[in-house]
Parts: C-alpha cells; sequence; structure tokens
C-alpha cells in the first residue's frame, strides 16, 4: 500500500533532528533503519505528517567497549550486530532477525524505540538487563531495560526524544542462547526465548535469565523459570522441570498463526532449548 502523504527533512546533527521533532510535535516522528515504522505507514497503522530521518546525523553508528559493558549507537545496523560475535546473544540474536536484506537496513536504535513485543532485539536487552540513553531538548537520561517497554507498541522514550545509544553488561562467565520460532525464516517469531546462565564453581546454577518474545503485549521476563532453576542443579531433568513453569504469567496473542495455547506450549519448549544451550548441558 501507499502511505499518507508526510513531510521529509533529513538534518544534519542531532540538535537539529531535536529541533526538527519539536517543531513537528505529535505528528513528527525519527526515522532510523525504516524497517520498523515505515511497514505501519503502508498499512495506515501510523501517518505521521513528519518524519525526521537520522540517517545523517554523526556519531550514532558504533559498537564500543565501556567501563566493562558495550555502548552501541543506536544506528548501528542488526548486519554490523551479527558480525561481532564477542556481543554474544546480541549477535546470535541479530542473525535471527528477518532477512539479510533487513539486516542490512534496520537498527538496533529503531527496534527498540518501535517497541514491538514480537522483535527479537527488546526481549534480548530485557535478559541483559541493560539500558538505553535518550536525549531531548530538555537533556539526557538513561532508561532502563525493565523500565522502556510499556505496552504495545509503547515505550518511556517521551514525544521529542532521540534513542542515541544501547548499553549492555559484557556479562563475562555466562553462558547464553536465543531460540525462536517462525513459520518462515525472515517472519515474526511466534515466540522467542534469550536465555542467560552462569554456574557456580560447583556446576550449580548461580544467576539465570530469561526473557521472551511475543508472549506478552511487552518483552517479559520468566521469573517463575529462573526461581526455580537459580541455585539449583543445572541437569537436563532441572532444566525441563524449570522449563515447564516458563508460560505462568504470559499472556500471548493469538493470530492466524498460533492459538495462545500453543504459543505457551512453544515457549516451555524453546526454554528448555534456550537453557540446556546456554547452560552448555
Amino acid at each position: 500500500m501507499i502511505t499518507a502523504e508526510f513531510d521529509y527533512v533529513a538534518p544534519g546533527s542531532l540538535d537539529g533532528a531535536l529541533h526538527a521533532l519539536a517543531d513537528g510535535g505529535e505528528d513528527a516522528k525519527a526515522l532510523a533503519g525504516g524497517h520498523s515504522l515505515l511497514p505501519l505507514m503502508k498499512l495506515r497503522f501510523a501517518a505521521p505528517a513528519l518524519l525526521v530521518d537520522l540517517r545523517n546525523v554523526p556519531g550514532l553508528r558504533s559498537i564500543e567497549q565501556e567501563n566493562g559493558g558495550w555502548r552501541i549507537g543506536a544506528l548501528t545496523r542488526h548486519a554490523d550486530l551479527q558480525a561481532r560475535e564477542d556481543l554474544g546473544v546480541v549477535a546470535q540474536a541479530a542473525a535471527l532477525i528477518a532477512d539479510q536484506q533487513v539486516r542490512n537496513r534496520g537498527t538496533i536504535g529503531g527496534s527498540l524505540a518501535h517497541g514491538d513485543p514480537a522483535s527479537d532485539l527488546p526481549a534480548v536487552l530485557l535478559a541483559l538487563e541493560g539500558a538505553v540513553t535518550v536525549r531531548g531538548r530538555a537533556g539526557t537520561r538513561e532508561i532502563a531495560a525493565s523500565d522502556l517497554f510499556e505496552d504495545y507498541l509503547t515505550t518511556a522514550i517521551a514525544a521529542g526524544e532521540i534513542l542515541t545509544d544501547v548499553r549492555i553488561p559484557a556479562l563475562a562467565g555466562w553462558g547464553h542462547a536465543y531460540e525462536k520460532f517462525t513459520r518462515r525464516a525472515e517472519d515474526w517469531a511466534m515466540v522467542g526465548v534469550c536465555a542467560l546462565v552462569r554456574r557456580a564453581d560447583d556446576g550449580t546454577c548461580a544467576d539465570v535469565r530469561v526473557a521472551f518474545t511475543n508472549m506478552g503485549s511487552t518483552p517479559l521476563r520468566a521469573t517463575a523459570t529462573e526461581q526455580a532453576l537459580r541455585g539449583g542443579p543445572l541437569d537436563a531433568e532441572s532444566i525441563g522441570r524449570a522449563a515447564e513453569q516458563a508460560a505462568e504469567g504470559t499472556e500471548p496473542p493469538a493470530d492466524l498463526n498460533a492459538t495462545a495455547d500453543y504459543k505457551r506450549h512453544l515457549a516451555r519448549v524453546l526454554t528448555r532449548r534456550a537453557l540446556q544451550q546456554a547452560a552448555g548441558t
């Protein structure tokens, strides 16, 4: 379909982009890679009067180590992420996003700011307990992943603010895995699971984090599974019992691909697989 009519600007600085957003008010939207916003515009689910393209803003595309973790610029493409194995589960999940054409254009900042619970990177950021930095005309602030996703396609990023970078811990000593189930490789995940596991010296589970893609109106942590596994053994039987609790407290949306009950079943199966991979069992 064809989008509704809109104006377009591509400022050459972050301040210029912030001014353009402020002048456009609630009808202005920032444009990063375009693979989240533009499909909604083509379907007329979104109709911004002004697009503020960030492609010419310097300093927003980078991957740097900082304070024992990583700082990733908002315009860093999925293709750049998948090429960096030292990013761990971020690289693994990025390599599974849609197809290579999408990964060559889509950006981490655009995906997180869009806040779609069916996207892969929001759940990964939640499991990593990372954060994003946003800048508005009033200044800069940091938003933790646990506070970022408020509802379906709704984040804590205020109107007129721009996501500038993403911060994640390095998590040395943690095993990781990202599992997703799709009808076709390029489709949105029916369900995705990000698992992080840290073994204690005695082989038990020192800590664990599990987060879901597309199991609710926002990305979710599987707290029941985490509590069941933390402090206990990391054998196949213990992981299986913990994974059986994965769907507790979730409200997955039924759609043409799967019922809510089937998605809960997928959550349990994929959680077991992801935990086994992350634990090295």
